[in-house]
């Protein structure tokens, strides 16, 4: 195993490709090891890198309405009001406390994206 830290481009892609010819490992063997520290340090060059801002709570929250399936009538529903869920997803309302307990409890939704700040628009 000669694995070493991805300084640039070219070894990061070397350590993709690397990674991809080490998928089929056996577990407990050279070869997953190999590919357990390859993984790691791609993350890490990566999260350097490449970093992935993370949304805004209503862009999390419009995100997993869609991965859910739930619509807009859905969300009004566990609000117990349409003009507050549209207010909020149009931005025109921020989430509350309350807001935000309910989506969590209701949907699984998680808390920490949602408590976020973000502006409303104007």
């Amino acid at each position: 195993m000669d694995v070493r830290l991805i300084k640039s481009n070219a070894d990061y892609e070397r350590a993709l490709a690397r990674i991809e010819s080490l998928l089929d490992a056996e577990p407990d063997t050279q070869e997953f090891d190999e590919l357990e520290v390859l993984a790691a340090l791609v993350h890490l060059y990566e999260g350097k890198h490449f970093p992935i801002d993370e949304p805004d709570p209503i862009e999390f929250l419009k995100n997993c309405m869609e991965f859910k399936g739930h619509k807009q009538r859905d969300f009004a529903a566990i609000l117990h009001s349409r003009s507050r869920a549209t207010e909020i997803l149009k931005r025109q309302r921020k989430l509350s406390l309350s807001h935000i307990r309910i989506i969590h409890r209701e949907w699984g939704v998680p808390v920490e994206p949602l408590v976020r700040e973000y502006a409303l628009e104007a």
